[in-house]
């Protein structure tokens, strides 16, 4: 395979761009965020046509929601109020982690059978207030054929303490209008969590769900809809855009949690989670709920894949 690495600096942002010229398959990755802002495949016209909301255009919007895929982390969603208790030590932050708004160390881009985009942050980047233990995470993209992977490595630093983290990823695909989507989840159970307000109430439902086509309505998006993946053998979910002809197969495998989320605008977020945001009677940080755990100088590595494709648009 040919694969090709390219680097470039476009407003205030370094972004990396990394293609499989063999399969005619592209990702752009920003360094601020480590976020992925285009996921591209050629055409038969020979056009790149990308798959994510406002694929590759890192300017703001007037309005709607201004991003791409997310990186979430060291929580998920939000805290309640900005702020929670670690172990006795006050943590302070915005929506869905501090991850977001860092400049990333770029590690290295590698090629051979697969290729990679390797980034990096260590406890030098972020403050005690925003995470008081000394915890480091790389994350890699990876093609890999027609597959994309992405993967999280957590390092646990501290000699004694047990480190506590939650994170994800909150890619927003494209469509051609809100009402075009459709998102077909696998057989299993599921179990809802209420977030009025975007902070867990408590309440839950189970779902005994027979496969198809996803079994909520859109109006309920705006409000995310929290699943937990209790017994769902097969974790492959298919979102597909049929005017556009864009259709992106998730393997969820060893996801515990996955979000769906919309504000009406052209694009449906299916966000893999790692934990969930806070309760509104608020815990401790460490007793969060889906708060993933990393033993004394112990690692953490989870990850999941996009298979990107185009079908037919006659």
């Amino acid at each position: 395979m040919k694969f090709s690495h390219s680097e470039e600096k476009r407003e205030d942002r370094y972004l990396d761009t990394l293609t499989d010229e063999e399969n005619g398959l592209r990702m752009v990755v920003s360094r601020l965020g480590a976020e992925l802002v285009s996921l591209a495949r050629i055409n038969e016209a020979g056009e790149w046509t990308g798959f994510l909301y406002r694929d590759n255009d890192v300017s703001t919007p007037s309005q709607g929601w201004a991003n791409h895929a997310t990186v979430m982390g060291y929580y998920l969603h939000r805290l309640k109020n900005g702020r929670s208790v670690y172990q006795g030590r006050e943590i302070r932050g915005g929506n869905h982690g501090f991850l977001r708004s860092k400049t990333w160390r770029f590690v290295e881009s590698s090629a051979g059978d697969s290729a990679s985009l390797r980034y990096q942050i260590t406890p030098h980047d972020f403050s005690p207030s925003e995470y008081p233990l000394k915890v480091s995470v790389d994350l890699i993209y990876n093609i890999d054929n027609d597959k994309v992977s992405v993967v999280f490595e957590f390092r646990n630093h501290e000699p004694e303490l047990t480190a506590h983290v939650a994170f994800g990823l909150h890619p927003g695909f494209a469509a051609d209008s809100f009402e075009s989507f459709h998102l077909q989840m696998p057989k299993g159970l599921y179990r809802r969590y209420f977030s009025p307000g975007n902070y867990l109430s408590g309440e839950t439902r189970d779902i005994e769900f027979p496969g198809g086509e996803m079994p909520f309505s859109k109006n309920e998006l705006a409000g995310s809809i929290i699943l937990e993946l209790v017994d769902v053998r097969r974790r492959k979910f298919s979102y597909v855009d049929p005017p556009s002809g864009r259709w992106v197969t998730m393997d969820l495998t060893g996801v515990p949690y996955v979000t769906l989320w919309s504000d009406g605008g052209p694009f449906l977020c299916i966000e893999p989670c790692w934990g969930l945001t806070d309760h509104h009677d608020q815990r401790a940080f460490e007793d969060k709920k889906g708060i993933q755990i990393i033993p004394p100088r112990g690692k953490l590595r989870a990850s999941f894949t996009m298979t990107p494709q185009l079908a037919s648009c006659d």
